[in-house]
């Protein structure tokens, strides 16, 4: 019934712990990949030998598909991974009742001599980022995969993005099943199946996307991702809306928003940032103080009463997060002709970075613009990787290559006519993902290559040290986003009938 894929190297084949799969009576072989040009020892009984560039590689899929003659392939990610002896069984059995054309499951992780359960997410229509976490060990449906290849085309004799192209394949017709139990053991904290990540400001590794020297690993999986858009009919061609004449009068031209909770450390540096900004038009800063309790309402009243361009708004709302915050600060009467953004726990870097960007709004006819950044520690000294410009964003496809990726970069800067028509989610991570999201199925957005901003990285960013639970949340909400966004392109597109 099953064919095992393994790497040379991997636990199970140095512990001798094969012996244990091979006498399940689901498991007919065993192969073994392996990369670099050298073999290992000889392989015990009914194991065989695949020489691979990269376990990831479209040579490698292709080979395996070819040389697969069971009705599934059991996948074993490289590394120390342990699966359940009942893990083939139990995903077979899922594979025949939901006639998916891949099951996967949770894991646990072994640490300092603990087991931590670590969940995966449910696949979605958007789930289509290159990092999606599949866990270590996957069943695939050797006749759906096939199958997808036939309909979809060969998977691109690519160095990595193999896997990416068929499991993107398979998932358009069959269904990608997630197993909510943990059928394996990891030593530690693995990629998961893909063996990447994604996003700017994500907790763990970070900024493995936008890392330089990973440009050219991150433009084969926007090519694979690409094809997929088009073949699902949510490709967006490279034609944008015009920005609408100004119809509403504002008090000001720019308006810097900073929403903030308990920030004490670094609110006031923030906002002297923005109020340090030398401009040709009026502006002012607008504070949402989120009801702060460690003495950041008092440094902000205190700066406003010093300067009347900062404009120190409290909610009377409890229920606000991020943004809700900013809702409140661009549909106030105060708010100017542009929005632009400031974290609470970072700086811009010079005293022009406001003009910049209300120049590219001006004259770019974009509704939003984006700047590059640089990451810095609390004591704002530059830390690996450093520049995060997002070089890779392009007019003709930047925004199609935003739906496999976790975020566009900042600051940020709104056209407040155009923002006021959808106005943010009422949430503390991802709103702005979901408003570029947004932004981009009509608009042109702008792009500014230098740094403008330093991100502070440090122990007081909301995403620091999140749980599993968290980050599997966060990243479901977008995946979310994305699947909502599909959708709305697909519409925008005249396309019909596409499973949910």
């Amino acid at each position: 019934m099953i064919t095992t894929v393994i790497t040379r190297g991997a636990s199970l084949l140095a512990e001798g712990r094969l012996d244990e799969l091979l006498r399940d009576p689901l498991i007919q072989k065993v192969i073994v990949l392996e990369t670099g040009g050298r073999s290992g020892s000889p392989l015990p009984p009914r194991c065989e030998a695949l020489a691979v560039s990269d376990p990831g590689s479209g040579s490698a899929w292709n080979a395996l598909l070819t040389r697969v003659s069971t009705q599934y392939l059991f996948y074993v990610s490289p590394g120390d991974v342990r699966p359940d002896p009942h893990a083939p069984g139990r995903l077979y059995d899922a594979a025949v009742a939901t006639g998916a054309g891949m099951v996967y499951a949770d894991y646990t992780e072994l640490r300092g001599g603990n087991i931590v359960e670590h969940p995966v997410n449910d696949y979605q229509m958007g789930s289509i980022r290159d990092g999606f976490d599949f866990g270590p060990i996957m069943l695939i449906s050797t006749s759906a995969a096939r199958r997808a290849l036939r309909k979809y085309g060969a998977i691109p004799p690519c160095p990595w993005a193999g896997w990416y192209d068929l499991r993107l394949k398979l998932s358009t017709d069959r269904k990608l099943f997630h197993l909510p139990e943990p059928l394996s053991v990891v030593a530690e904290t693995g990629a998961g199946a893909d063996g990447t990540g994604d996003g700017d400001k994500a907790a763990g590794g970070q900024f493995t996307y936008v890392d330089p020297k990973n440009r050219v690993f991150q433009e084969e999986m926007e090519t694979v991702a690409t094809a997929h858009l088009h073949r699902i009919g949510a490709w967006l061609s490279p034609s944008f809306r015009d920005v609408p004449p100004l119809s509403d009068p504002f008090p000001v031209e720019a308006s810097v928003v900073i929403p903030v909770r308990n920030r004490a450390r670094t609110v006031a540096d923030a906002v002297k940032s923005a109020l340090a900004q030398r401009t040709d038009f009026p502006f002012n800063v607008i504070v949402v103080d989120n009801h702060s309790t460690d003495g950041t309402t008092a440094i902000l009243a205190d700066l406003a009463g010093h300067n009347p361009a900062l404009k120190h708004i409290v909610p009377e709302r409890l229920d606000l997060s991020i943004g809700g915050c900013w809702n409140e600060a661009i549909f106030s009467k105060t708010c100017g002709r542009y929005a632009v953004q400031l974290d609470s726990d970072d700086l811009y870097q010079g005293d022009n970075v406001l003009q910049r960007l209300v120049d590219l709004l001006r004259r770019g006819n974009c509704a939003l613009v984006v700047g590059a950044y640089t990451i810095v520690d609390g004591n704002l000294r530059e830390i690996p990787p450093g520049l995060i410009d997002h070089r890779e964003w392009t007019d003709s496809n930047g925004r199609n290559n935003a739906l496999r990726i976790n975020g566009l970069g900042a600051p940020r800067a709104f056209n407040t006519m155009i923002l006021r028509r959808t106005g943010f989610p009422n949430v503390g991570y991802g709103e702005d993902y979901a408003v570029a999201l947004r932004l981009s199925r009509e608009y042109r957005i702008g792009r500014i290559y230098d740094s403008l901003y330093l991100c502070r990285r440090w122990e007081g960013n909301t995403d620091a040290a999140l749980s599993i639970v968290q980050a599997n949340r966060h990243d479901a909400y977008k995946d979310q986003l994305r699947t909502i966004e599909i959708r709305a392109r697909r519409k925008l597109n005249g396309v019909k009938g596409w499973r949910s």
